[in-house]
C-alpha cells in the first residue's frame, strides 16, 4: 500500500499563512476565525445547551453545530406570527446521520422510527439525497437523547455538514451484490479515514471524559476544509450517486466480479449564487485509474491538497471545483500524486447507461429478492389512508435482511428470501408503499426540503413538487409520451440540494413561485443544463414545457432523450465548459 501523506500540520494560521511559503491574499473569511477558536470544535456548546432562555445556540456555536451534524432552522410558516408575539422563533435542529452507503439495519431504523415519533415536532423520517436519514425539528433539550440513540445503535451524525468530507455515498446496486459489497466497504473505509479526529462530539454528546492529550487532526487540519467536500463511489452502469454532483469520485473497476481499482473523479459541484457569476456548477474531471491498494492515500491527498489550496478569504468560491479552476487540473493532479506517492494510470474505460433507481422487485445474483419502494421527496410520515411511516416500521419488524437508502430519496427493502417476498409485499401494498399508478416522471422527480424549515430557502420546493409533477404529468400524457422519462429536478434556492443543475428539466427557486428555468441536461447526468428563462412563474414554465415537449414527442429520433432533443434542436445550446460559457444564456435562446 501507498505511503499515505503524513503532515499533520495546520496549514493555515489565523494570519492566513499556508505550507510552503504561500501567502493567503485578503482578509480571511470568518468562518476560519470560528474554527480557529472553536478548541477544535467544542465552542461553548456544552454551555449553551444549559440555556434555558432561548430555544437556539448563540455565536459561533450556531456553526459549530454543524460540524455535528445539525442545523439550526426555525418554522418559517409561523415566524411572522411569532415576531408579531414578540417571539423567537420556534427553534429547533435538523439532525443528519452518517450513513456510509445508505446502509441501516431494520433495528436500527426502528430504533430511529421511535425517536422521530416522540421526540420530533413534525414526527418524519427524511430520505435524503445524500444517501442518509434526517430527523426534522428536535427541540434543544432533546439533542442529547438523539445522538446517545445514534450512539447505542452504532451511528452518530458526525461530519455530515460544513467543512468536512460529508456522507459518503454508494451505489446501491441490489443486484450485483459481490461488488456492491465489496464497494460498500471501500465506501465505509473512506468515511471513517476521514473522519474529524477530535473528540469534541463524544465528549458534548456522549458525555466521555476529555482525553487528556493534545488534539491533532493530520487530515483536516485544525481549521478543517475550506468548504463542504463530497465524496461517492459509484458502480458503473447506473450513476445513481449523481457523481458529478461530488468533490471526489471513485468509480468502481471490476475484472471477473472482483473490484480491482477505481477511476478518481474530482471536482464536481452543483452550488452557485445568484448574480455571482464566479459561482457557476461543475462537472467532476477525470485524474486516472488507482489500483484498490492505493485508495485510501489518494482519497487523503485530495483532501489534503484541497485543505491547502482552497480559498479561505471567500466561501462562496472554496470549494473544489474553484481550486481546479484557479490552479489548473494537471497541478492540481501532480500534487495529489506527489502527496500520495502514487501515479495514476490512463483512464479504464466505464460507461453509464442510467441513474435512477429500478423501482419494484428484483431478483439478486444470490438468489435473493430486493425490493425498492419509492418515497415521494424521501418524506416518510403516516398520511391520511397512506401510512408510509407506519408500513416501513411493520416491514423492519420481520425483514432479516437490510434496508438500503438510496441518492435518490428512495429505499430498498434487500436480502428478502422467497419464502418472505409475498408477505413483505402484503404490508408494503397495505401502507401506500408499493403504487404502480406512479408515473416514471414522478419516480425521477426531486426535490430539496426548502420551506418550511430550511433558513435559506427562496422558493418551494419538496411542496411545490407533487402537483408540478400531477401537470407535468398531464403535459406528457397530451402529447402521448406519458410513459417515457425525463428528469425534473427542483431546488429552492441556488445552493445546488435538489441537484437541478444535472437534470433534463432543472427549477432554482428564486421568490415564491418564482424559479430560474434550466434546460438541456441529459439521462445519465454528465450534462449541465443552461439557463433558458429567468425568473418565471410555474404557470410560465409550464406553457413552455407543454409546447416543448411536444415538439420532443413529434420530432425526437428513437430513444432520444428530451434533454438530448433540445440540444439537437438547437433549442438551448449545451454548456460545454461551465467556468466558461455558463452564463451565456441570453444567446442561447
Amino acid at each position: 500500500m501507498s505511503n499515505v501523506n503524513k503532515e499533520k500540520k495546520n496549514p493555515l494560521s489565523i494570519e492566513g499563512k499556508i505550507i510552503e511559503g504561500k501567502i493567503v491574499e485578503g482578509k480571511l473569511a470568518d468562518s476560519e476565525r470560528m474554527k480557529s477558536d472553536s478548541n477544535y470544535l467544542r465552542g461553548t456548546i456544552s454551555e449553551d445547551l444549559k440555556n434555558g432562555l432561548t430555544g437556539g445556540f448563540e455565536g459561533d456555536n450556531f456553526l459549530l453545530i454543524r460540524f455535528h451534524g445539525m442545523y439550526q432552522q426555525d418554522d418559517r410558516d409561523i415566524r411572522t406570527e411569532r415576531a408579531e408575539q414578540k417571539l423567537e422563533p420556534r427553534h429547533a435542529m435538523m439532525l443528519r446521520c452518517r450513513l456510509p452507503g445508505g446502509i441501516i439495519t431494520p433495528n436500527q431504523w426502528l430504533g430511529i422510527d421511535r425517536f422521530a415519533t416522540e421526540n420530533t415536532l413534525y414526527g418524519s423520517i427524511r430520505l435524503t439525497n445524500r444517501q442518509t436519514f434526517q430527523f426534522h425539528g428536535i427541540l434543544k433539550n432533546n439533542l442529547k437523547p438523539a445522538h446517545q440513540l445514534l450512539a447505542q445503535m452504532g451511528l452518530d451524525s458526525l461530519a455530515t455538514a460544513n467543512d468536512v468530507n460529508r456522507n459518503v455515498l454508494c451505489t446501491s446496486n441490489p443486484v450485483q451484490s459481490a461488488l456492491h459489497q465489496q464497494a460498500y466497504e471501500w465506501a465505509k473505509k473512506i468515511s471513517e479515514h476521514l473522519l474529524p479526529r477530535t473528540n469534541a462530539y463524544a465528549e458534548i454528546w456522549l458525555d466521555k471524559e476529555k482525553v487528556a492529550t493534545t488534539d491533532e487532526e493530520p487530515i483536516l487540519g485544525a481549521t478543517y476544509l475550506p468548504r463542504k467536500f463530497k465524496t461517492s463511489v459509484v458502480i458503473p452502469p447506473q450513476n445513481d450517486v449523481d457523481l458529478h454532483a461530488n468533490d471526489m469520485n471513485f468509480v468502481a473497476v471490476a475484472e471477473n466480479d472482483q473490484l480491482i481499482g477505481f477511476n478518481v473523479l474530482v471536482g464536481g459541484g452543483l452550488a452557485m449564487t445568484h448574480g455571482d457569476k464566479k459561482t457557476f456548477p461543475r462537472l467532476a474531471s477525470e485524474f486516472g485509474f488507482i489500483a484498490l491498494e492505493h485508495t485510501l492515500a489518494i482519497a487523503e491527498a485530495i483532501v489534503t491538497t484541497q485543505r491547502d489550496w482552497g480559498n479561505r478569504t471567500d466561501r462562496k468560491n472554496a470549494k473544489t471545483k474553484y481550486t481546479l479552476e484557479r490552479v489548473g487540473i494537471e497541478t492540481f493532479k501532480q500534487e495529489v500524486e506527489k502527496r500520495a506517492g502514487v501515479k495514476f494510470a490512463a483512464i479504464r474505460p466505464y460507461e453509464f447507461t442510467g441513474r435512477g433507481d429500478q423501482i419494484g422487485w428484483l431478483k439478486g445474483i444470490d438468489d435473493q429478492w430486493h425490493l425498492t419502494l419509492f418515497i415521494e421527496n424521501g418524506r416518510l410520515l403516516d398520511y391520511p389512508n397512506k401510512p408510509l411511516k407506519t408500513g416501513i416500521a411493520e416491514i423492519a419488524k420481520i425483514h432479516q435482511g437490510d434496508f438500503r437508502l438510496t441518492a435518490n430519496q428512495n429505499l430498498i427493502v434487500a436480502g428478502i428470501p422467497e419464502s418472505e417476498k409475498s408477505r413483505i409485499e402484503e404490508i408494503a401494498r397495505a401502507h401506500g408503499l408499493i403504487d404502480e399508478s406512479v408515473t416514471t416522471l414522478r419516480h425521477h422527480a426531486m426535490a430539496c426540503v426548502s420551506f418550511p424549515t430550511c433558513p435559506l430557502a427562496m422558493a418551494e420546493a419538496e411542496r411545490f413538487l407533487p402537483a408540478f409533477v400531477d401537470h407535468v404529468d398531464a403535459l406528457m400524457a397530451k402529447h402521448g409520451v406519458g410513459d417515457e422519462e425525463i428528469i425534473l429536478r427542483v431546488t429552492g434556492c441556488p445552493n445546488g440540494c435538489g441537484r437541478a443543475m444535472l437534470a433534463e428539466i432543472g427549477l432554482v427557486g428564486k421568490a415564491l413561485d418564482r424559479y430560474n428555468l434550466h434546460l438541456g441536461g441529459n439521462r445519465i447526468g454528465d450534462r449541465i443544463p443552461r439557463m433558458y428563462k429567468e425568473n418565471i412563474t410555474s404557470a410560465e414554465i409550464l406553457e413552455i414545457l407543454d409546447e416543448l415537449i411536444g415538439c420532443w414527442a413529434s420530432e425526437r429520433h428513437t430513444d432520444e432523450g428530451f434533454g438530448d432533443f433540445l440540444i439537437r434542436a438547437d433549442i438551448i445550446k449545451p454548456v460545454l465548459n461551465s467556468a466558461v460559457d455558463f452564463y451565456d444564456w441570453q444567446e442561447a435562446v
